[in-house]
C-alpha cells in the first residue's frame, strides 16, 4: 500500500509542466498560425510556399 502513495506522488510530479503552454513564446510564430498557416522546420510542402519564418526564424513558416 506505501508504493501506492509513491506512484501517486510520482506521477503527480510527471504532470505537473504543461507541454502545451498556451503562451505563445514567439511573436512570429503566433502571426503565421493567426493567419491560418503552419510551421514546418524543413521546406514547404510541394503546394505551399514559406511566407516567412517561425520560432525565431528556426522554422518557416507554410502558407498556400
Amino acid at each position: 500500500m506505501r508504493i501506492l502513495y509513491l506512484l501517486f506522488a510520482v506521477v503527480l510530479l510527471l504532470f505537473q509542466a504543461a507541454p502545451g503552454s498556451a503562451d505563445p513564446l514567439f511573436a512570429d510564430t503566433m502571426e503565421c498560425k493567426s493567419q491560418g498557416n503552419f510551421c514546418r522546420a524543413g521546406a514547404c510542402p510541394p503546394t505551399f510556399t514559406a511566407s516567412g519564418s517561425c520560432h525565431g526564424g528556426v522554422l518557416k513558416c507554410c502558407s498556400k
